[in-house]
C-alpha cells in the first residue's frame, strides 16, 4: 500500500474532496485524522474508515483559530505518534459579490479559512517533519488561483496566496526532506460548495441552475466537472514516494481548463 504506516491530517474531511482523500489515504494504509467544522461529519468519516479496518480519529476544528489548530496537530500526535503528510483543504467560497460590495470582514474570514489555516498548520508540523526528514504537506487551491472569474476576489486572492505559500515552503524544506506541493482542481459539481456557488451563480446572471452549470463547463477541454475521486487520487499519488522528485508544483485537475 502506498500510504503503510503514514499518518495523515486532513482538514475539510468531513465531506466533498476532502472525505474523499480521506478515505483514498485510508485505503492506501495510511491512520487519517479528519478535521472539520461539524462534528457529525467528520466522526461519520472515522467511522466509515473504522468500519473498513482502517485507522481514523475525528478532531473537531476550526483552522482559522491557533490554538484549535494547536490542539489537532497534538491530538493526532498524541494518538498515532506523529504527523507524516498534512493536507490543507478546509475552506469556503465566501461572497458572491463584486469587490466593491465585499465588507472587510468578509474578506477577512476566507483569507483566514484557507491561507491563514494553511500557514498555521503548515508551521506546526515542519519542525517535527524536519527531525525526521521526511514529509509531506498537500495545498488544496483552485482554478480559481490561475483564472479570472467575477464575483468571487476573496477566494481567489485566498487560493492564489496559498500557492505562494507551497512555493516557499517547499523551497525552504526540500534540503530536509519535506515536499510542499499543491493541487488546483476545476468545478468538482458535486460537492455542496460547487452546489450553493451554482445556485447563487444563477441567480445573478437570471439563469437557470442547468444552463449556469452547462455554460461553465463547455469552456473546459473535457467538457464536465471532476469529481472528487479525481482530486483524490491526484492527492494521493503527490503524497506519496511515487512522486518523490515532484516539490513546489501546482498540479491543475482540472480537466483541461487551465495551462499553467
Amino acid at each position: 500500500m502506498l500510504l503503510s504506516e503514514k499518518v495523515a491530517v486532513v482538514t475539510g474531511g468531513g465531506r466533498g474532496i476532502g472525505r474523499a482523500i480521506a478515505l483514498k489515504f485510508a485505503g492506501e494504509g495510511a491512520a487519517v485524522v479528519v478535521a472539520a467544522r461539524t462534528i457529525s461529519e467528520i466522526e461519520a468519516v472515522a467511522q466509515e474508515i473504522g468500519d473498513t479496518g482502517g485507522r481514523a480519529a475525528a478532531v473537531p476544528t476550526e483552522v482559522s483559530d491557533e490554538y484549535a489548530c494547536e490542539r489537532l496537530i497534538h491530538q493526532a500526535e498524541l494518538q498515532f505518534g506523529k504527523v507524516d503528510i498534512l493536507v490543507n483543504n478546509a475552506g469556503e467560497y465566501g461572497p458572491v459579490k463584486p469587490v466593491e460590495e465585499i465588507n472587510p470582514a468578509e474578506w477577512d474570514r476566507v483569507i483566514a479559512v484557507h491561507l491563514r489555516g494553511a500557514y498555521l498548520l503548515t508551521r506546526l508540523v515542519l519542525p517535527g517533519m524536519y527531525a525526521r526528514r521526511s514529509g509531506v504537506i498537500l495545498n488544496i487551491s483552485s482554478l480559481s488561483a490561475k483564472s479570472a472569474f467575477g464575483w468571487g476576489s476573496p477566494y481567489a486572492a485566498a487560493k492564489a496566496g496559498i500557492l505562494g505559500l507551497t512555493r516557499v515552503a517547499a523551497a525552504e524544506a526540500a534540503r530536509k526532506g519535506v515536499r510542499v506541493n499543491a493541487i488546483c482542481p476545476g468545478p468538482v459539481t458535486e460537492t455542496k460548495m460547487s452546489k450553493d456557488l451554482g445556485q447563487t451563480l444563477a441567480e445573478r446572471l437570471g439563469v437557470s441552475k442547468e444552463e449556469q452549470l452547462g455554460g461553465f463547463l463547455n469552456t473546459i477541454l473535457q467538457g464536465r466537472g471532476q469529481t472528487a475521486n479525481e482530486i483524490a487520487a491526484a492527492a494521493l499519488f503527490l503524497c506519496s514516494d511515487e512522486a518523490s522528485a515532484i516539490t513546489g508544483q501546482a498540479l491543475n485537475v482540472d480537466g483541461g481548463a487551465a495551462f499553467y
